[in-house]
């Protein structure tokens, strides 16, 4: 029940003679107007609906209001516009635009099976949480939580949508793999203290190819950085070269993950690599004359310098073979600086200084594609008790960056927002005031006059009708 004191006047410093007054009392107005753009994207695109049928509902179909299909597109809808907490969600069950956005064909919920429930178009949380909080092996029986998602299905899922994208298959590409930290919210399952980042935290894996999002997979922080690489990489490069057969496939990572066993399995797949090595004594030796070099250099010029140098390397024990390091020799005028990378491509193919500054260098833009994800759409609000929630969770805020992602790929070309990040395309595009009144033919969603980027909009709204949907 709405409290009485909504609807009472609020006085605030007078405008010259005039008084200023504010009141909750604008009717049907929302300032999420610009999210008809995801809508229109979704709807050509389908990608909650084909997250949506990675779940198996054991719900009374009879008896249900909320179709998985609408459940997910609420909360994916909900991450992109800015709701970051299920609790909001008991607010925005009223709002007639996300029902819109949703798909309800009753935006005001005046149609609602029970008269509690009028009013209220959508889902509250504690139905919006039996997506997350449904344990796997859920069936019919179960009393309250029936909705099951296919671990399997849903994370083939973005590998699928990343095929999808592309017309045709491209030569080669990269794939960037990261584990970043997540902190823990309470007594979680799989809470563990990490070192390096001096707090209890997950530790999940990412993989990325482009801006393209392949795996975000939750893991709990007492293991080695790359663990479970290998069983990552193994699905997706056997999904993609199903459908890509002949794509040279690169994977490339920082120091973090250069291990023997997962070199090995590149070389024994097909698979090309460009990692990471930390530096030590042994292999600072091998650049003494090039590191005095760039030193001389940038004591002459004042500027940083740069010196390159590749050679066989193997390590004392670990490494089962010798395998081709690049160096970089680098002074600054705050010191010396030396870089290592490890790689099977051959130097035919690219030279020392090429392959360092040009495809090593170019993984850094994976992490902003990872601070997107964890802090424009919420991917660290793993605050459920279990861990395999808490990954359902992950994936949901996945889904929003993929649909983020693929408005910017697709609609923003050409724009003055075709580079920008997932924070600024919401402020820009989609948190735009609006009022909304539906009639028996239509749903009229009258835009703000005043809006900014009026211009940009109505350009992407145009791209958007050229979009098409994947085969």
């Amino acid at each position: 029940m709405k409290t009485e004191c909504s609807r009472k006047p609020v006085g605030f410093k007078p405008l010259g003679r005039r008084e200023v007054v504010a009141r909750f009392d604008g009717g049907d107005v929302t300032s999420d107007g610009g999210g008809l753009l995801l809508r229109e994207l979704d709807a050509r695109l389908g990608i909650t609906r084909g997250f949506a049928a990675c779940f198996t509902d054991h719900r009374n179909q009879d008896l249900i209001e909320h179709t998985v299909e609408d459940l997910v597109a609420q909360r994916v809808f909900g991450l992109a516009l800015g709701y970051e907490d299920l609790n909001d969600h008991d607010a925005l069950r009223h709002d007639p635009m996300l029902a819109l956005i949703v798909g309800k064909t009753d935006p005001h919920g005046d149609e609602r099976l029970h008269e509690r429930d009028r009013g209220k178009a959508l889902a509250g949380k504690s139905t919006l949480n039996r997506l997350e909080l449904t344990p796997s092996d859920a069936d019919s029986d179960a009393r309250y939580k029936k909705i099951v998602l296919n671990d399997e299905m849903a994370a083939d899922f973005f590998v699928d949508a990343f095929l999808a994208s592309y017309e045709s298959a491209p030569e080669d590409i990269i794939l960037d793999l990261d584990a970043t930290d997540d902190p823990i919210h309470g007594n979680q399952e799989g809470r563990f203290f990490h070192g390096y980042y001096k707090a209890h935290c997950y530790l999940p894996l990412y993989i990325f190819c482009g801006e393209h999002l392949l795996c975000a997979t939750l893991r709990t922080s007492d293991i080695d950085a790359p663990k479970g690489s290998v069983e990552e990489l193994t699905r997706i490069i056997g999904r993609i070269r199903k459908k890509w057969s002949k794509t040279a496939i690169t994977i490339r990572a920082d120091s973090g993950f250069c291990r023997e066993w997962l070199m090995a399995w590149c070389e024994d797949n097909g698979v090309e690599y460009v990692l990471g090595i930390a530096r030590n004594t042994r292999l600072q030796k091998e650049i003494t004359s090039e590191l005095a070099q760039a030193k001389a250099q940038c004591e002459q010029t004042g500027e940083p310098a740069r010196v390159f140098k590749e050679f066989s390397y193997i390590t004392r024990d670990s490494w089962s073979r010798e395998r081709r390091v690049i160096a970089k020799a680098e002074h600054l005028p705050a010191g010396s600086n030396p870089r290592f990378i490890v790689t099977n491509k051959k130097p035919e193919d690219m030279g020392a200084k090429a392959l360092y500054e040009q495809t090593y260098c170019a993984r850094g833009d994976m992490e902003n594609r990872i601070k997107e994800q964890q802090s424009m759409l919420f991917a660290d609000r793993t605050s459920t008790h279990f861990l395999r929630s808490n990954q359902i969770r992950l994936w949901f805020s996945s889904l929003a960056y993929v649909l983020m992602s693929a408005l910017r790929r697709t609609a923003l070309h050409g724009t003055p927002l075709a580079h920008a990040q997932c924070d600024r395309i919401r402020l820009t595009l989609l948190k735009i005031g609006a009022q909304i009144r539906v009639t028996v033919r239509k749903v009229w969603v009258s835009l703000s006059e005043s809006t900014p980027y009026r211009d940009i909009w109505t350009r992407v709204w145009m791209q958007l009708a050229s979009v098409v949907a994947p085969a």
